[in-house]
């Protein structure tokens, strides 16, 4: 599609993706953006109040499925009866980061600006919305062994605010650095094997941490 084919709701759109990649949220400018679509400040306040709206509508579809997704996983398994939680665990973890990254390679420019050009911006904090969901979720997994009768060590939350940023932000390097994605499906299986392993370290060989499996 020509620029003179798109429609100006379009070229405000393309303008504003390729003005938010080079420069970010925060240094990215409407002045610039309006120049490059070939359109009027007027037009653009036609259909946004300012900045932080227009970069909303490129990624806001985005960054609300990945979080409801990882939610709707966690969710589900609490949803188990106690005793099916232990035999669940690693098939929960790989189907809800596989189903995130099949969706990701076919929304990866927007994923792209939440993860890398959104400061400044309530997208910033996908990830640390994740790695809070996740850990509360492994603490909720923890007292449900604990009542099955096992033994679970006490982990440090210190460590676990190391580990599950590092494991969260791993899987989503893939999308950072536009992983072919036949290998990013072979890098995921072996991400979650590396971080299970870890995990079975630190809880028990009979453990495992909610999505991380």
């Amino acid at each position: 599609m020509s620029i003179d084919d798109m429609s100006t709701l379009e070229r405000i759109h393309s303008a504003a993706k390729a003005e938010f990649t080079e420069k970010g949220y925060r240094s990215a400018s409407l002045r610039s953006i309006v120049k490059a679509a070939g359109v009027t400040t007027g037009a653009l306040y036609g259909y946004y109040v300012g900045k932080q709206e227009l970069f909303s509508a490129l990624v806001d579809e985005e960054y609300e499925y990945m979080l409801s997704e990882y939610k709707k996983a966690l969710n589900a398994f609490e949803e188990l009866p106690a005793e099916r939680k232990p035999e669940q665990m690693g098939h929960a973890g790989r189907e809800c980061m596989r189903k995130m990254l099949e969706y990701s390679y076919g929304h990866r420019d927007a994923l792209f600006l939440i993860l890398q050009r959104s400061e400044g911006t309530k997208y910033a904090g996908m990830v640390d919305e994740m790695v809070e969901l996740e850990v509360d979720g492994m603490h909720k997994y923890y007292e449900v062994l604990r009542q099955l009768g096992n033994t679970v060590p006490d982990i440090d939350e210190r460590l676990e605010h190391i580990l599950v940023p590092g494991m969260m932000n791993a899987y989503f390097e893939m999308i950072i650095h536009d992983m072919p994605h036949d290998d990013a499906l072979k890098y995921l299986e072996e991400l979650n094997d590396f971080y299970t392993a870890g995990w079975l370290k630190l809880v028990g060989a009979e453990h495992l941490p909610v999505l991380t499996g």
